[in-house]
């Protein structure tokens, strides 16, 4: 692992050396190593060698220890004084480290870490801001003070864990060679690129392990050696275990905190331990825990003096990233995909330089220079997509007869009533109705679907999501509502829609392919469809945001319906308004004005959120906390179900029960049996060899690419893990319930009395048995359900996630969007947090001005044709590709058939521009 820490002042940097780096600091006689002073930069101002305390001032205050004068232009008291880089080797190399005779890993992990440091040093850039000019010129020179450590903080009075590491403090200068001169950085992109620069140094550190004999395994962060059993892992991750804790009991989650809890938590110095005593110390430790192999010292599990890799060829590597990056997104950073292929070969024989080479040179990928000097990806695949997408939907313009020749009575007014008339009166295949979050689409829904029965047509629902279909849909009246996915299997629903309507829900949830699929499917039943939905709200988790491509792009006709009606309050309602517009400003002057933001005290960070939550619902008030994480949800919840105890709101009887927690691979991870471990659980969601649909089956063993799992019964099968589009793969964990919790469904199916659990709805646990059963109420329609304790697929829903809401409607919304979930924070998902409320939105932040900051960024993912629009000279490269690749497969849209034709004829095929 890498982390890059900043240190802001002087002062700061100054502390750093002294507490963290400094060997004095450390333990004593033999353990530590002298800090060097490397880099370019460093030998052209002539400090290269042993580091000293001197020096290292001088250069934390801007001073040139050979001259005394400034090393940058600028000095002021609170600037960027340099960053600490530090590398983290993997927990069993340091435990084979330290109980080896001789110094082969610790050489290993130097060379790793040096050739790292170069690839960031050949990366350093500076600011351009003369003459007018807002720009950044690659440089390649740094200076940075190494410091090699092998033994982490001890944990109270105990002896320290072997834990091998380097500090790289990096300081903020570097030689501008058309300047001539010392400038700062500008590291913005390396801090960027850090998870490149990360598996680059795990895959180097991999295959020098192996080289020297060693077997790695991949782990779900880096790896580990094979060999060292996980609880002499556990056992010498005291220091880790210790931060954790601390940091759960304070709800701490942000980065930069969980660092400062690391200094505040360090444990003082102690004097006089050797290597030898500490080894001592070590290695009985292993042995009262079970020891791990022969003499305990890693004979057993050095197999060879070097061990051959196995091989793989770059070009394979490069399929994997390009499989995995693309399947959530039509765009991708070149760094990104890269990291996603070095990752993949870790342990394989193929070298860094022949993945990049094949990267390069993959006649598959566009890749476009953005004004950073930051290269941005696309693939020939994505784009073809996402121009059949667009040639089918324009390819129904003027096609179809009109519903209605002259406009008919619509019980409607303003926008709602314009966007009914629309989709009613326009000849086009496909519309589109953009509805703003609380803007009132049900009730234009509702009269649409009596003047389409009008018609002696029927309209057929959808939705890309149980919860948004077979839940509210279904609930607000339209009966037969269905998912997007079961319309798409389902043969005798999709014959339902020939010559009729299909009014898909939640659009903007759409990517591309299912997209694609639903406007070819209505092109072969000659049936038109009207896309609902909000682009401003989330996009879906798959590739391609659809809609707004539709329109942006394809140029489909949009009908706007912005009015907001959700928001009883004139503020609340004019901020969400300014929210829908991208007026982030404007809004949070409104919020303010409501009283809204409220300020946390970052030593009891929920207190003032648990205490109003729980005011509101005492009052019989429906209410929602939403958190941008998961991670942070799950601290708000822990404060949540306290304070609901103290109030005797939830019981005081606990019950453990079983959670299956969805690791969400994708198909590319899915397809590389490295990612499975023993105890895995596979839920089948298709029939598959010797296995049903709807059963769940555990790994046993992984033999290559042949998972060997088994089921409740006991009986075993081999599954080719070419089947793994058949499966999801979950991780077995426990779940605290109590009667009065809140619980989420997470996967669909059905309870103990055979009756249907929709993924994504909201239950209450009205009572929970000995025996593990749960009795859980649906507190809308009143529907009641009993759960077994292997039931697995819930979570808590005292706090979800803003992707989780969208959809629902509240009296109050509570929202926890502390400086940990900034990283997460964008303007989608700000505005479907704060619309969510009908009476009063309550925002709890521990930074509003850097709130504002991550709620005024877009969060919209670029398309490939909008990519390559400054691309001009690929246009013909990529019209011949797609040309081809139609040819191979012909398009739905080569056959168009109008309401009046009893025939499909041909249409014409448009290709838009690039």
């Amino acid at each position: 692992m890498i982390r890059m820490i900043q240190s802001s002042s002087a002062g700061h940097a100054k502390a750093y050396f002294n507490d963290a780096l400094l060997k004095s600091d450390y333990y004593l006689d033999d353990q530590e190593l002298a800090g060097r002073f490397l880099g370019r930069l460093a030998t052209r101002i002539g400090i290269e060698g042993t580091v000293d305390k001197e020096t290292f001032y001088s250069l934390c205050d801007n001073i040139n220890p050979k001259t005394n004068e400034h090393l940058t232009p600028r000095t002021i008291s609170q600037r960027t004084v340099g960053y600490d880089i530090n590398f983290h080797c993997p927990k069993s190399v340091s435990i084979i480290h330290v109980l080896s005779k001789d110094n082969h890993i610790l050489e290993a992990f130097k060379a790793c870490v040096h050739d790292t440091m170069l690839d960031i040093e050949a990366d350093s850039k500076t600011r351009i801001r003369k003459a007018g000019q807002y720009n950044d010129r690659e440089t390649g020179e740094l200076a940075w003070a190494e410091f090699i450590h092998q033994t982490a903080r001890p944990v109270d009075d105990s002896m320290p864990d072997m834990h091998l590491h380097a500090h790289a403090y990096v300081f903020n200068a570097t030689w501008d060679e058309k300047e001539k001169q010392i400038k700062a950085g500008q590291f913005r992109d390396i801090k960027r690129d850090m998870p490149y620069y990360q598996e680059r140094f795990h895959k180097r550190l991999a295959d020098h392990l192996v080289k020297l004999g060693y077997q790695i395994k991949r782990t779900d962060k880096a790896f580990e050696i094979e060999g060292v059993p996980q609880k002499v892992i556990d056992l010498f991750s005291k220091r880790t275990d210790e931060i954790g804790r601390v940091a759960k009991e304070k709800g701490i989650t942000d980065a930069k905190e969980l660092d400062g809890l690391g200094a505040r938590t360090r444990s003082k110095k102690q004097k006089g331990h050797t290597m030898t005593e500490l080894k001592e110390a070590w290695r009985k430790q292993i042995r009262e825990a079970g020891g791990m192999g022969k003499e305990d010292g890693g004979k057993a599990i050095r197999y060879a003096k070097e061990r051959q890799l196995d091989y793989i060829a770059p070009e394979h590597c490069v399929d994997h990233a390009l499989s995995y990056c693309f399947e959530r997104a039509s765009v991708a950073s070149g760094r990104r995909i890269l990291a996603a292929a070095y990752r993949h070969a870790m342990g394989r024989e193929v070298s860094l330089a022949g993945i990049t080479e094949a990267f390069e040179k993959d006649a598959r990928i566009f890749q476009v220079k953005e004004a950073n000097n930051r290269f941005v990806c696309t693939t020939k695949e994505v784009l073809a997509e996402e121009k059949r997408m667009i040639a089918l939907a324009n390819a129904g313009k003027g096609k179809l007869k009109p519903l209605y020749l002259e406009v008919p009575f619509i019980d409607l007014k303003g926008e709602q009533h314009e966007a009914a008339r629309h989709v009613l009166t326009t000849p086009d295949r496909v519309s589109i109705i953009s509805g703003r979050a609380g803007a009132g689409k049900t009730t234009m829904m509702k009269e649409l679907n009596f003047l389409i029965s009008q018609t002696h047509k029927e309209a057929l629902y959808v939705a890309p999501t149980s919860e948004a279909s077979r839940g509210v849909l279904r609930y607000e009246g339209f009966k037969e509502a269905e998912t997007v996915a079961k319309l798409l299997l389902d043969k005798k629903l999709q014959e339902k829609l020939r010559n009729n309507v299909l009014i898909v829900d939640e659009a903007g949830l759409l990517g591309t392919k299912d997209t694609t699929s639903l406007l070819d499917l209505v092109t072969k039943r000659n049936a038109r469809i009207v896309f609902v939905g909000d682009t401003r709200q989330h996009t879906s988790v798959v590739r391609g945001d659809a809609l707004r491509i539709l329109n942006t792009v394809g140029g489909i006709r949009t009908a706007e319906v912005s009015r907001i009606f959700r928001q009883k309050n004139k503020d609340y309602r004019e901020a969400v308004q300014d929210l829908s517009e991208g007026k982030i400003k404007d809004a949070f002057e409104k919020l303010d004005k409501l009283q809204a933001i409220k300020t946390i005290d970052k030593e009891k960070p929920n207190e003032t959120l648990v205490n109003d939550y729980l005011a509101t619902i005492q009052q019989g008030k429906s209410a929602l906390i939403i958190s941008p994480t998961h991670k942070q949800g799950d601290v708000v919840t822990q404060a949540i179900r306290e304070k609901l105890r103290e109030a005797k709101l939830i019981g005081k009887r606990e019950i453990n029960v079983t959670r299956f927690v969805n690791l969400n691979l994708t198909e590319a991870e899915k397809n590389d049996s490295r990612n499975y471990n023993e105890g895995h659980v596979l839920w089948f969601n298709q029939n598959a060899k010797g296995v049903k649909r709807g059963t769940a089956w555990a790994v046993n063993k992984v033999h290559g690419d042949l998972l060997e799992i088994k089921n409740d019964e006991g009986k075993t099968t081999n599954l080719p893990i070419e089947y793994n589009k058949k499966f999801e793969v979950y991780r077995k964990t426990e779940i605290s319930l109590s009667k009065g919790d809140k619980i989420r469904i997470t996967r669909e199916g059905f309870d103990v009395k055979n009756r249907r659990l929709i993924n994504g709805q909201t239950l209450e646990v009205l009572s929970v048995s000995k025996k593990g059963n749960i009795k859980v109420r649906n507190s809308v329609s009143k529907n009641t359900y009993t759960l077994s304790k292997d039931h697995g697929h819930l979570a808590h829903a005292h706090s979800i996630t803003s992707h989780a809401s969208q959809g629902k409607t509240v009296d109050e919304v509570f929202i926890s969007q502390p400086a940990a979930t900034f990283p997460a924070t964008d303007m989608k998902q700000f505005y479907v947090s704060v619309s969510r409320g009908k009476d009063r939105v309550h925002l709890y932040t521990d930074s509003k001005d850097e709130l504002m900051e991550h709620a005024s960024e877009m969060g919209e993912r670029k398309s490939a044709i909008e990519l390559l629009n400054t691309r001009k000279t690929k246009a013909d490269d990529v019209d011949r590709y797609i040309r081809a690749d139609l040819q191979r497969q012909p398009s739905p849209s080569d056959k168009i058939k109008t309401i009046e034709e009893s025939e499909p004829s041909r249409a014409h095929y448009h290709e838009p521009e690039i």
